[in-house]
Protein backbone atom coordinates (compact mmCIF):
# COMPACT_ATOMS: atom_id res chain seq x y z
CA UNK A 1 0.00 0.00 0.00
CA UNK A 2 1.01 3.67 -0.36
CA UNK A 3 3.43 5.22 2.06
CA UNK A 4 0.83 7.61 3.49
CA UNK A 5 -1.59 4.93 4.70
CA UNK A 6 0.01 4.73 8.19
CA UNK A 7 -0.49 8.48 8.54
CA UNK A 8 -4.12 8.08 7.48
CA UNK A 9 -4.68 5.43 10.15
CA UNK A 10 -3.16 7.60 12.87
CA UNK A 11 -4.96 10.77 11.76
CA UNK A 12 -8.33 8.99 11.76
CA UNK A 13 -8.03 8.16 15.44
CA UNK A 14 -6.57 11.51 16.48
CA UNK A 15 -9.22 13.45 14.56
CA UNK A 16 -12.04 11.39 16.06
CA UNK A 17 -10.89 11.70 19.67
CA UNK A 18 -10.31 15.45 19.36
CA UNK A 19 -13.67 16.03 17.65
CA UNK A 20 -15.27 14.31 20.63
CA UNK A 21 -13.80 16.91 23.00
CA UNK A 22 -16.20 19.57 21.71
CA UNK A 23 -18.72 17.87 19.43
CA UNK A 24 -21.12 17.68 22.37
CA UNK A 25 -21.06 21.46 22.93
CA UNK A 26 -24.14 22.33 20.87
CA UNK A 27 -25.86 19.00 21.60
CA UNK A 28 -25.93 19.49 25.37
CA UNK A 29 -29.31 21.26 25.55
CA UNK A 30 -30.92 18.31 23.72
CA UNK A 31 -29.08 15.87 26.00
CA UNK A 32 -30.25 17.70 29.09
CA UNK A 33 -33.88 17.60 27.99
CA UNK A 34 -33.72 14.01 26.80
CA UNK A 35 -32.03 12.66 29.91
CA UNK A 36 -33.40 15.07 32.52
CA UNK A 37 -29.81 16.06 33.34
CA UNK A 38 -28.92 18.52 36.09
CA UNK A 39 -26.56 21.46 35.70
CA UNK A 40 -23.63 19.55 37.18
CA UNK A 41 -24.32 16.54 34.94
CA UNK A 42 -24.40 18.83 31.92
CA UNK A 43 -20.92 20.08 32.77
CA UNK A 44 -19.53 16.61 33.41
CA UNK A 45 -20.52 15.31 29.97
CA UNK A 46 -17.66 17.48 28.68
CA UNK A 47 -15.53 17.61 31.80
CA UNK A 48 -15.16 13.90 32.57
CA UNK A 49 -13.89 13.14 29.05
CA UNK A 50 -11.17 15.81 29.20
CA UNK A 51 -10.31 14.95 32.80
CA UNK A 52 -9.77 11.22 32.20
CA UNK A 53 -7.88 11.96 28.99
CA UNK A 54 -5.55 14.30 30.89
CA UNK A 55 -5.15 12.03 33.92
CA UNK A 56 -4.19 8.92 31.93
CA UNK A 57 -2.27 10.45 29.04
CA UNK A 58 1.26 10.26 30.45
CA UNK A 59 0.69 6.82 31.95
CA UNK A 60 -0.71 5.54 28.65
CA UNK A 61 2.42 6.74 26.89
CA UNK A 62 4.64 4.85 29.29
CA UNK A 63 2.52 1.71 28.83
CA UNK A 64 2.78 2.03 25.04
CA UNK A 65 6.57 2.30 25.18
CA UNK A 66 6.72 -1.08 26.94
CA UNK A 67 3.77 -3.00 25.49
CA UNK A 68 3.90 -1.66 21.94
CA UNK A 69 2.57 1.60 20.51
CA UNK A 70 0.41 0.00 17.81
CA UNK A 71 -1.08 -2.47 20.29
CA UNK A 72 -2.02 0.27 22.75
CA UNK A 73 -3.39 2.46 19.95
CA UNK A 74 -5.65 -0.35 18.68
CA UNK A 75 -6.81 -1.22 22.20
CA UNK A 76 -7.61 2.47 22.69
CA UNK A 77 -9.61 2.53 19.46
CA UNK A 78 -11.64 -0.52 20.47
CA UNK A 79 -12.28 0.88 23.97
CA UNK A 80 -13.26 4.24 22.46
CA UNK A 81 -15.69 2.54 20.07
CA UNK A 82 -17.36 0.45 22.78
CA UNK A 83 -17.68 3.49 25.03
CA UNK A 84 -19.16 5.49 22.15
CA UNK A 85 -21.78 2.78 21.68
CA UNK A 86 -22.59 2.95 25.40
CA UNK A 87 -22.87 6.76 25.18
CA UNK A 88 -25.25 6.52 22.24
CA UNK A 89 -27.47 4.00 24.02
CA UNK A 90 -27.27 5.55 27.51
CA UNK A 91 -30.68 5.51 29.23
CA UNK A 92 -29.79 8.18 31.77
CA UNK A 93 -27.13 10.73 32.73
CA UNK A 94 -25.08 8.50 35.10
CA UNK A 95 -24.61 5.85 32.40
CA UNK A 96 -23.67 8.53 29.88
CA UNK A 97 -21.09 10.01 32.25
CA UNK A 98 -19.57 6.61 33.02
CA UNK A 99 -19.34 5.84 29.30
CA UNK A 100 -17.75 9.23 28.64
CA UNK A 101 -15.11 8.45 31.26
CA UNK A 102 -14.28 5.16 29.53
CA UNK A 103 -14.22 7.04 26.23
CA UNK A 104 -11.63 9.39 27.75
CA UNK A 105 -9.49 6.40 28.77
CA UNK A 106 -9.56 5.06 25.22
CA UNK A 107 -8.73 8.51 23.88
CA UNK A 108 -5.72 8.74 26.21
CA UNK A 109 -4.36 5.45 24.84
CA UNK A 110 -4.80 6.71 21.30
CA UNK A 111 -3.48 10.24 21.80
CA UNK A 112 -0.43 9.08 23.76
CA UNK A 113 0.77 6.95 20.85
CA UNK A 114 0.09 9.05 17.76
CA UNK A 115 3.36 11.02 17.73
CA UNK A 116 5.47 7.90 18.30
CA UNK A 117 3.63 5.99 15.55
CA UNK A 118 4.18 8.80 13.05
CA UNK A 119 7.82 9.12 14.13
CA UNK A 120 8.38 5.37 13.62
CA UNK A 121 6.67 5.34 10.21
CA UNK A 122 8.45 8.28 8.58
CA UNK A 123 11.86 9.89 8.41
CA UNK A 124 13.52 12.92 6.87
CA UNK A 125 11.32 15.17 4.75
CA UNK A 126 8.46 12.68 4.84
CA UNK A 127 8.35 13.01 8.61
CA UNK A 128 8.03 16.79 8.38
CA UNK A 129 5.20 16.43 5.86
CA UNK A 130 3.51 13.78 8.02
CA UNK A 131 3.56 15.94 11.13
CA UNK A 132 2.25 18.87 9.14
CA UNK A 133 -0.74 16.81 8.01
CA UNK A 134 -1.19 15.39 11.52
CA UNK A 135 -1.20 18.89 13.01
CA UNK A 136 -3.67 20.10 10.39
CA UNK A 137 -5.99 17.20 11.21
CA UNK A 138 -5.80 18.07 14.90
CA UNK A 139 -6.57 21.71 14.18
CA UNK A 140 -9.43 20.86 11.86
CA UNK A 141 -11.02 18.70 14.56
CA UNK A 142 -11.55 21.75 16.76
CA UNK A 143 -13.28 23.60 13.94
CA UNK A 144 -15.43 20.73 12.75
CA UNK A 145 -16.64 19.63 16.19
CA UNK A 146 -19.37 22.20 16.97
CA UNK A 147 -20.70 22.33 13.40
CA UNK A 148 -20.73 18.54 13.03
CA UNK A 149 -22.40 18.24 16.42
CA UNK A 150 -25.08 20.70 15.36
CA UNK A 151 -25.71 19.01 12.03
CA UNK A 152 -25.94 15.51 13.51
CA UNK A 153 -28.06 16.58 16.48
CA UNK A 154 -30.57 18.49 14.38
CA UNK A 155 -30.78 15.86 11.62
CA UNK A 156 -30.51 12.57 13.52
CA UNK A 157 -30.60 13.32 17.26
CA UNK A 158 -27.84 13.76 19.83
CA UNK A 159 -27.19 10.03 20.28
CA UNK A 160 -25.76 9.83 16.77
CA UNK A 161 -22.83 12.10 17.60
CA UNK A 162 -21.51 9.07 19.51
CA UNK A 163 -22.81 6.28 17.28
CA UNK A 164 -21.08 7.70 14.21
CA UNK A 165 -17.76 6.95 15.91
CA UNK A 166 -18.35 3.23 15.36
CA UNK A 167 -17.74 2.96 11.60
CA UNK A 168 -14.78 5.35 11.85
CA UNK A 169 -13.27 3.23 14.64
CA UNK A 170 -13.73 0.00 12.70
CA UNK A 171 -12.01 1.54 9.68
CA UNK A 172 -9.16 2.90 11.81
CA UNK A 173 -8.59 -0.46 13.53
CA UNK A 174 -8.56 -2.40 10.25
CA UNK A 175 -6.23 0.09 8.60
CA UNK A 176 -3.88 0.23 11.60
CA UNK A 177 -3.52 -3.54 11.81
CA UNK A 178 -2.71 -3.71 8.11
CA UNK A 179 -0.38 -0.74 7.50
CA UNK A 180 1.12 0.40 10.82
CA UNK A 181 4.13 -1.53 12.11
CA UNK A 182 4.68 -2.22 15.79
CA UNK A 183 7.32 -0.28 17.72
CA UNK A 184 8.58 -0.17 21.29
CA UNK A 185 11.15 1.74 23.30
CA UNK A 186 13.97 -0.69 24.20
CA UNK A 187 14.89 1.58 27.09
CA UNK A 188 11.31 2.09 28.30
CA UNK A 189 10.86 3.09 31.91
CA UNK A 190 8.66 1.29 34.38
CA UNK A 191 5.08 2.49 34.56
CA UNK A 192 4.64 4.78 37.55
CA UNK A 193 1.33 3.31 38.75
CA UNK A 194 1.23 5.26 42.05
CA UNK A 195 1.97 8.46 40.15
CA UNK A 196 -0.84 7.81 37.66
CA UNK A 197 -3.31 7.04 40.44
CA UNK A 198 -2.40 10.06 42.57
CA UNK A 199 -2.40 12.44 39.60
CA UNK A 200 -5.85 11.21 38.60
CA UNK A 201 -7.12 11.50 42.19
CA UNK A 202 -5.81 15.03 42.60
CA UNK A 203 -7.19 16.21 39.26
CA UNK A 204 -10.57 14.59 39.87
CA UNK A 205 -10.98 15.94 43.40
CA UNK A 206 -10.07 19.50 42.43
CA UNK A 207 -12.30 19.46 39.35
CA UNK A 208 -15.23 18.11 41.38
CA UNK A 209 -14.67 20.80 44.03
CA UNK A 210 -14.65 23.54 41.40
CA UNK A 211 -17.85 22.15 39.89
CA UNK A 212 -19.58 21.91 43.27
CA UNK A 213 -18.64 25.49 44.12
CA UNK A 214 -21.17 26.82 41.63
CA UNK A 215 -24.09 25.24 43.45
CA UNK A 216 -22.91 24.77 47.03
CA UNK A 217 -20.73 27.91 47.31
CA UNK A 218 -16.97 28.36 47.51
CA UNK A 219 -16.93 28.18 51.32
CA UNK A 220 -19.30 25.24 51.71
CA UNK A 221 -18.01 22.15 53.57
CA UNK A 222 -18.40 20.03 50.43
CA UNK A 223 -16.32 22.39 48.29
CA UNK A 224 -13.63 22.87 50.91
CA UNK A 225 -13.54 19.15 51.67
CA UNK A 226 -12.95 18.18 48.05
CA UNK A 227 -10.36 20.92 47.64
CA UNK A 228 -8.55 19.59 50.70
CA UNK A 229 -8.69 16.05 49.31
CA UNK A 230 -7.24 17.29 46.05
CA UNK A 231 -4.46 19.12 47.88
CA UNK A 232 -3.57 15.99 49.89
CA UNK A 233 -3.50 13.86 46.73
CA UNK A 234 -1.36 16.46 44.96
CA UNK A 235 1.09 16.57 47.87
CA UNK A 236 1.28 12.79 47.88
CA UNK A 237 1.85 12.82 44.11
CA UNK A 238 4.75 15.27 44.54
CA UNK A 239 6.29 13.16 47.30
CA UNK A 240 6.05 9.97 45.22
CA UNK A 241 7.43 11.59 42.09
CA UNK A 242 10.42 13.11 43.88
CA UNK A 243 11.38 9.68 45.24
CA UNK A 244 10.58 7.58 42.19
CA UNK A 245 13.46 6.43 39.95
CA UNK A 246 11.01 6.45 37.01
CA UNK A 247 8.56 9.32 37.72
CA UNK A 248 5.46 9.91 35.65
CA UNK A 249 6.45 13.58 35.64
CA UNK A 250 9.92 14.70 36.67
CA UNK A 251 9.09 17.61 38.97
CA UNK A 252 12.67 18.84 38.77
CA UNK A 253 11.80 20.18 35.33
CA UNK A 254 9.91 22.98 37.06
CA UNK A 255 13.21 24.37 38.30
CA UNK A 256 13.55 25.90 34.84
CA UNK A 257 11.44 29.10 34.81
CA UNK A 258 10.85 28.74 31.07
CA UNK A 259 9.35 25.27 31.53
CA UNK A 260 7.12 26.54 34.35
CA UNK A 261 5.91 29.39 32.15
CA UNK A 262 5.03 27.03 29.32
CA UNK A 263 3.15 24.74 31.71
CA UNK A 264 1.13 27.73 32.96
CA UNK A 265 0.33 28.57 29.34
CA UNK A 266 -0.71 24.97 28.62
CA UNK A 267 -2.97 24.85 31.66
CA UNK A 268 -4.63 28.17 30.86
CA UNK A 269 -4.99 28.05 27.09
CA UNK A 270 -7.80 25.58 26.37
CA UNK A 271 -9.79 26.37 29.50
CA UNK A 272 -9.88 30.12 28.93
CA UNK A 273 -10.44 29.89 25.17
CA UNK A 274 -13.08 27.13 25.13
CA UNK A 275 -14.24 26.34 28.68
CA UNK A 276 -17.24 28.69 28.54
CA UNK A 277 -18.61 27.47 25.18
CA UNK A 278 -21.07 25.16 26.92
CA UNK A 279 -22.89 28.25 28.23
CA UNK A 280 -22.43 30.21 25.02
CA UNK A 281 -24.10 27.34 23.16
CA UNK A 282 -27.01 27.37 25.62
CA UNK A 283 -27.40 31.12 25.12
CA UNK A 284 -27.20 30.90 21.33
CA UNK A 285 -29.90 28.23 21.19
CA UNK A 286 -32.28 29.80 23.72
CA UNK A 287 -31.87 33.56 24.12
CA UNK A 288 -30.52 34.15 20.58
CA UNK A 289 -33.02 31.72 19.05
CA UNK A 290 -30.61 29.64 16.97
CA UNK A 291 -30.95 25.91 16.49
CA UNK A 292 -28.17 23.40 17.01
CA UNK A 293 -26.78 23.94 13.51
CA UNK A 294 -26.97 27.71 13.87
CA UNK A 295 -25.13 27.59 17.19
CA UNK A 296 -22.38 25.48 15.65
CA UNK A 297 -22.04 27.86 12.72
CA UNK A 298 -21.91 30.85 15.06
CA UNK A 299 -18.97 29.28 16.93
CA UNK A 300 -17.23 28.26 13.68
CA UNK A 301 -15.42 31.60 13.09
CA UNK A 302 -13.45 31.13 16.30
CA UNK A 303 -12.43 27.57 15.46
CA UNK A 304 -11.79 28.39 11.82
CA UNK A 305 -9.57 31.36 12.62
CA UNK A 306 -7.70 29.29 15.22
CA UNK A 307 -6.92 26.72 12.53
CA UNK A 308 -5.91 29.34 9.95
CA UNK A 309 -3.77 31.32 12.40
CA UNK A 310 -2.10 28.14 13.63
CA UNK A 311 -1.12 27.16 10.07
CA UNK A 312 0.17 30.65 9.27
CA UNK A 313 2.12 30.86 12.53
CA UNK A 314 3.78 27.51 11.98
CA UNK A 315 4.52 28.41 8.36
CA UNK A 316 5.83 31.95 8.69
CA UNK A 317 6.57 32.74 12.34
CA UNK A 318 8.66 29.71 13.36
CA UNK A 319 11.71 31.94 13.87
CA UNK A 320 9.90 34.22 16.35
CA UNK A 321 10.81 33.48 20.01
CA UNK A 322 8.22 31.32 21.72
CA UNK A 323 7.72 33.81 24.56
CA UNK A 324 6.35 36.26 21.98
CA UNK A 325 4.01 33.95 20.09
CA UNK A 326 2.70 32.20 23.21
CA UNK A 327 2.55 35.34 25.34
CA UNK A 328 0.89 37.46 22.67
CA UNK A 329 -1.45 34.60 21.79
CA UNK A 330 -2.68 34.35 25.37
CA UNK A 331 -3.14 38.12 25.56
CA UNK A 332 -5.24 37.92 22.40
CA UNK A 333 -7.29 35.10 23.94
CA UNK A 334 -7.81 37.33 26.98
CA UNK A 335 -8.83 40.29 24.84
CA UNK A 336 -11.17 38.08 22.81
CA UNK A 337 -12.96 36.57 25.79
CA UNK A 338 -13.26 40.01 27.40
CA UNK A 339 -14.65 41.16 24.04
CA UNK A 340 -17.40 38.57 24.39
CA UNK A 341 -18.45 40.08 27.73
CA UNK A 342 -20.75 42.59 26.03
CA UNK A 343 -24.09 40.78 26.03
CA UNK A 344 -27.34 42.33 27.19
CA UNK A 345 -30.91 41.10 27.17
CA UNK A 346 -31.39 42.31 23.59
CA UNK A 347 -28.10 41.12 22.10
CA UNK A 348 -27.97 38.88 19.06
CA UNK A 349 -25.40 36.26 18.11
CA UNK A 350 -23.41 38.76 16.02
CA UNK A 351 -22.35 40.58 19.20
CA UNK A 352 -19.99 37.69 19.92
CA UNK A 353 -18.22 37.66 16.55
CA UNK A 354 -15.43 40.21 17.27
CA UNK A 355 -14.54 38.41 20.50
CA UNK A 356 -14.71 35.02 18.79
CA UNK A 357 -12.34 36.27 16.09
CA UNK A 358 -9.75 37.60 18.55
CA UNK A 359 -9.91 34.44 20.65
CA UNK A 360 -9.46 32.21 17.61
CA UNK A 361 -6.47 34.18 16.35
CA UNK A 362 -4.92 34.09 19.83
CA UNK A 363 -5.21 30.31 20.07
CA UNK A 364 -3.75 29.93 16.60
CA UNK A 365 -0.78 32.17 17.37
CA UNK A 366 0.03 30.51 20.70
CA UNK A 367 -0.60 26.85 19.96
CA UNK A 368 2.07 25.86 17.40
CA UNK A 369 5.04 26.69 19.65
CA UNK A 370 3.90 25.32 23.00
CA UNK A 371 5.25 21.77 22.77
CA UNK A 372 8.45 22.84 21.04
CA UNK A 373 9.05 25.54 23.66
CA UNK A 374 8.58 23.07 26.52
CA UNK A 375 10.98 20.55 25.02
CA UNK A 376 13.52 23.31 24.30
CA UNK A 377 13.49 24.29 27.97
CA UNK A 378 14.59 20.86 29.31
CA UNK A 379 17.57 18.52 28.83
CA UNK A 380 17.34 16.19 25.80
CA UNK A 381 16.73 13.10 27.93
CA UNK A 382 13.62 14.75 29.42
CA UNK A 383 12.02 15.78 26.11
CA UNK A 384 9.39 13.03 26.19
CA UNK A 385 8.32 13.86 29.73
CA UNK A 386 8.05 17.56 28.90
CA UNK A 387 5.98 16.99 25.77
CA UNK A 388 3.65 14.58 27.56
CA UNK A 389 3.18 17.10 30.37
CA UNK A 390 2.18 19.80 27.86
CA UNK A 391 -0.57 17.59 26.41
CA UNK A 392 -1.81 16.44 29.82
CA UNK A 393 -1.97 19.95 31.27
CA UNK A 394 -3.73 21.29 28.20
CA UNK A 395 -6.55 18.75 28.61
CA UNK A 396 -6.58 19.24 32.37
CA UNK A 397 -6.84 22.99 31.86
CA UNK A 398 -9.89 22.43 29.67
CA UNK A 399 -11.51 20.38 32.44
CA UNK A 400 -10.63 23.01 35.05
CA UNK A 401 -11.91 25.77 32.76
CA UNK A 402 -15.31 24.14 32.37
CA UNK A 403 -15.55 23.68 36.14
CA UNK A 404 -14.35 27.16 37.15
CA UNK A 405 -16.30 29.06 34.53
CA UNK A 406 -19.36 26.93 35.23
CA UNK A 407 -19.21 27.91 38.88
CA UNK A 408 -18.85 31.58 37.96
CA UNK A 409 -21.72 31.33 35.48
CA UNK A 410 -24.10 29.59 37.87
CA UNK A 411 -23.32 31.97 40.76
CA UNK A 412 -23.73 35.08 38.60
CA UNK A 413 -26.97 33.72 37.11
CA UNK A 414 -28.54 33.12 40.51
CA UNK A 415 -27.46 36.55 41.80
CA UNK A 416 -28.84 38.29 38.72
CA UNK A 417 -32.20 36.50 39.06
CA UNK A 418 -32.51 37.35 42.76
CA UNK A 419 -35.42 39.75 43.21
CA UNK A 420 -36.74 39.28 39.68
CA UNK A 421 -38.16 35.76 39.90
CA UNK A 422 -39.85 33.80 42.67
CA UNK A 423 -37.27 31.00 42.86
CA UNK A 424 -33.83 32.30 41.77
CA UNK A 425 -31.98 29.08 42.61
CA UNK A 426 -34.48 26.82 40.84
CA UNK A 427 -34.69 29.11 37.83
CA UNK A 428 -30.89 29.24 37.60
CA UNK A 429 -30.67 25.45 37.69
CA UNK A 430 -33.30 25.17 34.95
CA UNK A 431 -31.58 27.75 32.72
CA UNK A 432 -28.11 26.29 33.17
CA UNK A 433 -29.45 22.75 32.86
CA UNK A 434 -30.54 23.22 29.26
CA UNK A 435 -34.13 24.38 29.82
CA UNK A 436 -33.49 28.08 29.17
CA UNK A 437 -35.87 28.37 26.21
CA UNK A 438 -38.83 27.11 28.27
CA UNK A 439 -37.95 29.33 31.24
CA UNK A 440 -37.61 32.39 29.01
CA UNK A 441 -40.96 31.63 27.36
CA UNK A 442 -42.86 31.41 30.64
CA UNK A 443 -41.10 34.34 32.37
CA UNK A 444 -42.11 37.64 30.73
CA UNK A 445 -40.32 40.94 31.20
CA UNK A 446 -36.87 39.96 30.01
CA UNK A 447 -35.52 39.14 33.48
CA UNK A 448 -34.20 35.73 32.46
CA UNK A 449 -32.64 37.00 29.21
CA UNK A 450 -30.90 39.78 31.12
CA UNK A 451 -29.63 37.43 33.85
CA UNK A 452 -28.45 34.89 31.28
CA UNK A 453 -26.47 37.54 29.41
CA UNK A 454 -25.01 38.90 32.64
CA UNK A 455 -23.92 35.44 33.80
CA UNK A 456 -22.29 34.63 30.45
CA UNK A 457 -20.50 37.99 30.59
CA UNK A 458 -19.16 37.09 34.04
CA UNK A 459 -17.86 33.73 32.79
CA UNK A 460 -16.12 35.16 29.71
CA UNK A 461 -14.68 38.07 31.70
CA UNK A 462 -13.21 35.60 34.20
CA UNK A 463 -11.69 33.62 31.34
CA UNK A 464 -10.22 36.82 29.94
CA UNK A 465 -8.55 37.80 33.20
CA UNK A 466 -7.03 34.32 33.62
CA UNK A 467 -5.71 34.29 30.03
CA UNK A 468 -4.12 37.72 30.41
CA UNK A 469 -2.51 36.69 33.71
CA UNK A 470 -1.11 33.57 32.02
CA UNK A 471 0.23 35.66 29.14
CA UNK A 472 2.00 37.97 31.58
CA UNK A 473 3.46 34.93 33.36
CA UNK A 474 4.88 33.67 30.04
CA UNK A 475 6.59 37.00 29.38
CA UNK A 476 8.01 36.99 32.92
CA UNK A 477 9.25 33.39 33.00
CA UNK A 478 10.14 32.41 29.44
CA UNK A 479 13.29 34.42 28.94
CA UNK A 480 15.16 32.36 26.37
CA UNK A 481 16.16 34.34 23.31
CA UNK A 482 16.58 31.19 21.24
CA UNK A 483 13.43 30.60 19.16
CA UNK A 484 11.65 27.31 19.55
CA UNK A 485 11.29 25.60 16.19
CA UNK A 486 7.86 23.96 16.02
CA UNK A 487 8.02 21.48 13.18
CA UNK A 488 8.08 17.94 14.56
CA UNK A 489 8.57 16.08 17.79
CA UNK A 490 12.20 15.07 18.34
CA UNK A 491 12.95 11.47 17.41
CA UNK A 492 13.43 10.15 20.96
CA UNK A 493 9.93 11.25 21.96
CA UNK A 494 7.69 8.30 22.65
CA UNK A 495 4.81 9.69 24.66
CA UNK A 496 4.43 13.24 23.44
CA UNK A 497 1.19 14.47 21.98
CA UNK A 498 0.40 17.80 20.47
Amino acid sequence: MGKWWPLTAVCLGAFMLLVDVNIVTVALPDMAVGLGASFSSLQWVMDVYALVLAALLMGAGALADRAGRRRVYVIGLVLFALASLACGLAPDAPVLLAARAVQGAGAAMMFATTVALVTAAYGGRDRAVAFGVWGAANGAAAGVGPVLGGLVTQALGWRWIFLLNLPVSVLAVALTLRVVRESRDPAARRIDVPGVALFAAAAGAVTYALTRAGEAGWTSPATLGWLAAGAVALAAFAAVELRSPHPLLDLRLFRAPAFTGIMIASLAMSGTAFGYLLYTSLWLQSAAGLGAIGAGLAILPMSGLAFAASWLTGRFLHAVPARLTIGIGLLLVGAGTLGQSVLTAGSGWAALLPGFALTGVGVGVALPNVTAAATAAVPPERVGSAAGAVSALRQLGFAFGIAVLGSVFHGALERSLDGDVRDPAGTARAVAGGHAAEVIHRTPGGAVESAFASALDAATATAGVIAIAAGIAVFALVRRDKPAVPAVAPEPVATAAK
